[in-house]
């Protein structure tokens, strides 16, 4: 019973994600990666450093991906996030291997106005799109 409701939550969760916009895997990803760097902080604290290991490092990939799926060319604050997302990997490697909870803190310190200022981007984006207005049953204004 167990396996057939974790397949079904993760086929629900791999068509959320194929059906989202780009938008929205943003804050999809900052989300994430605020529950994986929060849960490492509690782990650290409580010494448990397997625990804390796994969720620093999935939050690594996730900065990772945010890296590489950035396009420093048309946005003039581009380079500056980039390298924010260099000195965030390499402060988390730190407080993986030093086991220093205060790195993470400071790391869900800087991400979370961010994980935050995404979500009011992509708010805002939704409200100007035409597509976004409610419309009529038929689909008509």
């Amino acid at each position: 019973m167990y396996e057939n409701l974790h397949r079904a939550r993760s086929q629900f969760n791999r068509e959320a994600i194929l059906s989202a916009s780009p938008a929205k895997l943003l804050t999809m990803l900052y989300d994430r990666l605020m529950l994986d760097l929060n849960r490492a902080e509690a782990a650290q604290q409580q010494q448990n450093w397997q625990e804390a290991s796994a969720q620093l490092v999935h939050a690594q990939a996730i900065i990772a991906e945010l890296s590489s799926s950035l396009d420093t060319t048309v946005w003039d604050g581009g380079r500056e996030l980039q390298a924010l997302y260099a000195f965030a990997t390499a402060e988390l490697i730190a407080a993986n291997t030093r086991r220093d909870s205060a790195k993470t803190r400071s790391i869900i310190e800087i991400f979370e106005p961010l994980r935050a200022t995404w979500h009011e981007a992509a708010e805002a984006s939704l409200a100007a799109s035409p597509a976004a207005q409610p419309r009529g049953v038929l689909g008509v204004g």
